[in-house]
């Protein structure tokens, strides 16, 4: 059983560093293609252009692109003031909730409806806290698998049936803002 899990963990971490390298070099070319072309607004009229060179994308911030909204970073105390954040070892499916919560007002915010997501990256990690150890092993894919399950009961209910993005979820090692979750992705502008 054991063999089996570090085969799978090795396959997963060889189509992962693939996966990393195929949007690298796929990215690489649309960026070319993109600072080529020439520029054509694209935020709804009478809104400020997403950076100072005109509708050129920010590498560090949500955008609005070609009507395309680029989201990164959404986590469990996104939106929240500082006395209301959660930490890591509050439970799980409290950072999915608030997590999808977030998510949800920035998409509205930006003309965009939860049923409009083109795709997401999903994040997890356990809790780094000196007073939960960490797991190891098959006790640690245990532990991911149980959050697995946990975040797909709660993001169902945030899509229309029928209508939930491709989505990619990964189990990573640590994560920024005392966050167990995090989600990157991209949405249709419909409004």
């Amino acid at each position: 059983m054991i063999d089996n899990f570090a085969e799978t963990n090795s396959r997963r971490s060889f189509f992962g560093k693939l996966a990393a390298m195929m949007t690298i070099l796929t990215g690489t070319s649309r960026l070319s293609a993109q600072q080529s072309a020439p520029a054509q607004p694209s935020t709804p009229s009478g809104a400020a252009p997403s950076s100072p060179e005109g509708n050129r994308p920010s590498p560090t911030s949500n955008h609005t692109y070609n009507g395309i909204y680029y989201f990164s970073g959404t986590g469990s105390n996104d939106g929240y003031p500082k006395d209301d954040h959660v930490t890591v070892t509050d439970p799980f499916e409290k950072h999915v909730t608030r997590t999808m919560d977030a998510l949800k007002r920035s998409l509205e915010r930006n003309g965009c409806s939860m049923d409009s997501i083109l795709n997401l990256q999903v994040f997890l990690c356990l809790p780094l806290a000196e007073s939960t150890p960490t797991p190891t092993g098959k006790a640690r894919f245990d532990a991911h698998k149980a959050q697995y399950d946990a975040l797909n009961k709660i993001y169902a209910t945030y899509f229309t049936p029928g209508k939930a993005p491709s989505r990619a979820c990964m189990a990573v090692e640590w994560i920024p803002g005392d966050s167990l979750i995090e989600i990157v992705g991209s949405a249709r502008v419909i409004a």
